[in-house]
């Protein structure tokens, strides 16, 4: 038998079957293209609200400096002369009204030398009734009283200020001298917040500026949203850059009562600048990539990407601005990455 006949219906057999297999694989295939995929999506709206930008800073709690005519909040009080502690009536904590007694040294000499001083005046005022001295040495007499009076007066150090002692080593019975600080005073109703700004960032500022002040060394308060933020208010802006750290100093009046104490570390965002009324949506729902953003509106179930301009940030939201954007719209949220340009959805509950 020719063996070339019977290989012709074999080969007809095993092509056949190859384009039935390609037939139906086609058919699989248009049929899958017929499917649309639905991809599961949360969604929020797009609302209004209003931002702030802030700079960022860190610092500490400190007493107010003198300025404005005003005294400064805080004092360290060494004994004028040297002596020995005889009285010292305060404690640590304890609050002082100004003219309170701190400490006092041993005053006998200069009580002696006063008494003294006051028989000399005494006795120069009736002899000059009499024109039993001269005026000079009158006046010579009044000088001698005062001056006893003066070193008299450098024995009792009293508080130049009203506040609260929150440092005390004076003893009875020490010996001190002038370099010695024995006590401490500061007016805990009188602080104020020190900043270091880097120097680019305090352009942006200005005096009368809110500042928000949160207790802490690192970013975790400003990481909570500043939700227990003490307000202030920026009362100093230093014309001077620190050579060293390339920072402003700034500093911020603190209300009274809030609870912060001199030494405190603490995070504080200022407020530079406020926008009232913007478009804003969830952070997670602005897509960036090569340099665009956009942000997928959801309407009859199928979500259309849209290029948008993103502002400012806070609290999750972001400020958007792109055509057709209004507020109430349906925008995907969580899932919004990767989506194509347009695709059907199915969306989750929130």
């Amino acid at each position: 038998m020719n063996r070339t006949r019977m290989a012709w219906p074999v080969l007809a057999g095993v092509l056949a079957g190859g384009c039935m297999w390609l037939g139906a694989n086609r058919a699989i295939a248009q049929e899958e293209e017929k499917v649309v995929t639905e991809v599961p999506v949360h969604v929020g709206k797009i609302t209004r609200a209003t931002l702030h930008d802030y700079v960022v800073g860190y610092g500490v709690i400190e007493p107010e400096p003198a300025g404005n005519g005003r005294p400064a909040a805080a004092a360290k009080l060494a004994p004028p002369v040297s002596g020995v502690v005889v009285e010292a009536p305060c404690t640590e904590g304890q609050r002082v009204k100004k003219g309170d007694l701190l400490f006092r040294l041993d005053s006998r000499a200069a009580d002696a030398a006063v008494e003294v001083a006051e028989k000399n005046l005494a006795r120069q005022q009736q002899l000059l009734a009499i024109e039993g001295t001269s005026k000079k040495t009158l006046l010579d007499a009044e000088q001698q009283l005062a001056a006893a009076r003066v070193q008299q007066a450098l024995l009792r150090v009293e508080a130049p200020l009203a506040g609260v002692v929150v440092r005390y080593n004076a003893r009875p019975g020490e010996a001190v001298d002038p370099s010695a600080v024995l006590a401490e005073i500061i007016d805990l109703e009188r602080l104020v917040a020190s900043v270091r700004i880097p120097s680019v960032e305090a352009n942006h500022l200005k005096t009368g500026q809110a500042v928000e002040l949160s207790a802490g060394r690192n970013g975790a308060a400003a990481a909570a949203g500043f939700s227990n933020a003490v307000p202030a208010s920026v009362v100093y802006l230093s014309p001077q850059v620190d050579a060293a750290t390339d920072t402003v100093l700034v500093r911020a009046s603190i209300p009274s009562g809030s609870n912060l104490r001199p030494g405190q570390f603490f995070v504080a965002r200022i407020v530079c600048e406020t926008r009232d009324d913007r478009l804003v949506v969830p952070v997670e729902s602005v897509v960036t990539a090569d340099g665009a953003s956009v942000i997928a509106v959801v309407e009859n179930n199928k979500a259309v990407q849209k290029p948008v301009k993103t502002g400012l940030r806070e609290a999750g939201l972001v400020e958007v601005e792109g055509d057709g954007l209004k507020e109430g719209l349906t925008i995907v949220t969580v899932g919004a990455y990767a989506l194509p340009k347009e695709t059907k959805v199915r969306i989750l509950d929130n």
